[in-house]
């Protein structure tokens, strides 16, 4: 195994982790503030994804397209809030399961009507479109490095918001006592609307992100929303922080288990019984850390504080 392929595999599990942070950023403060279990997260990703790809296709722009899909996807959550989720707060988590799967359901066979069930693409901007050499010998897409630098920088941005603005004051506030915080003279209810519709255009934004090097097509967001929900466990419910590193780690033992699993197996096996085994064992390795996790820190790595 060489290092350079090593270092490839690295670059993907870290380009992994940060689409996985971007979804499971929303996913997380509204969780972690509103207490409410949101599974039609993942079809707002998908969401995301076929609005870029339209505005895109419209304008001929994948910027242009960007640009309108981000306030589109945050109209769409908002929508969501207003019509259905608000009134589900005061309900059971079962409840807010059941009628969350509703809006997959919907949501996924609107898509279907509109757009098709064909997967589509998207042109990336031509000027990201090549790759360039970041070690003697390695060349590695640009655009899966402007994915890693664009999840960096919302990192650090929602890190801020959340912790040093005063908006950033009233969510944790109002995670901790909503009642007290609607007292005091604040509007809870919109402030839980607005972190939901942020939320919703935070998953947009990955999906937009992912449009151009995935195929667009209905049902992308499902597997990925087990996975958030794996990112959110482990890093503590309510923790951007967590959430986070919580991604990055998933991404890189996901990305590098699945590279690395067979090759270590075939010391043991035979090659053709180490890959077969190799290949089955990969995606247990995120559900075994989650559960190592819990066992250790039952409030995930970095749980937001109460």
């Amino acid at each position: 195994m060489s290092s350079t392929l090593l270092l490839i595999q690295i670059l993907n599990g870290l380009q992994f982790g940060v689409i996985l942070f971007l979804i499971a950023a929303g996913l997380t403060l509204v969780f972690g503030v509103m207490d409410f279990i949101n599974l039609a997260h993942g079809v707002q990703y998908m969401v995301g994804a076929y609005l870029t790809a339209a505005f895109a296709a419209a304008t001929g722009s994948f910027w242009l397209g960007l640009a309108l899909a981000l306030p589109a996807a945050l109209l769409i959550g908002l929508a969501l809030e207003l019509l259905v989720f608000r009134h589900l707060y005061e309900r059971s988590h079962l409840d807010q399961v059941l009628a969350t799967f509703g809006v997959i359901i919907f949501l996924g066979e609107a898509v279907r009507m509109v757009w098709g069930s064909a997967p589509i693409g998207v042109e990336m901007p031509e000027a990201l479109s090549g790759s360039i050499e970041i070690a003697p010998g390695l060349l590695y897409p640009v655009w899966r490095l402007v994915i890693i630098a664009a999840g960096l920088g919302v990192g650090i941005g929602l890190y801020l918001t959340v912790h040093h603005t005063r908006i950033g004051m009233l969510m944790r506030a109002g995670a901790s006592n909503a009642p007290m915080v609607s007292a005091l003279g604040v509007d809870i209810r919109l402030l839980f609307t607005l972190v939901f519709g942020f939320g919703a255009m935070l998953a947009g934004f990955a999906g937009a992100m992912v449009a151009p090097i995935l195929s667009v097509e209905p049902g992308m967001g499902d597997g990925i929303l087990i996975l958030a929900f794996v990112v959110i466990v482990i890093g503590g419910i309510g923790s951007i922080r967590g959430a986070f590193v919580a991604a990055l780690l998933i991404g890189l033992v996901d990305t590098l288990g699945r590279f690395l699993a067979p090759m270590l197996l075939r010391l043991l096996l035979d090659p053709a019984a180490a890959s077969q085994t190799g290949r089955a064992l990969a995606p247990m390795l995120v559900y075994i850390l989650m559960a190592v996790t819990l066992f250790v820190r039952p409030a995930g790595l970095f749980p937001a504080r109460r």
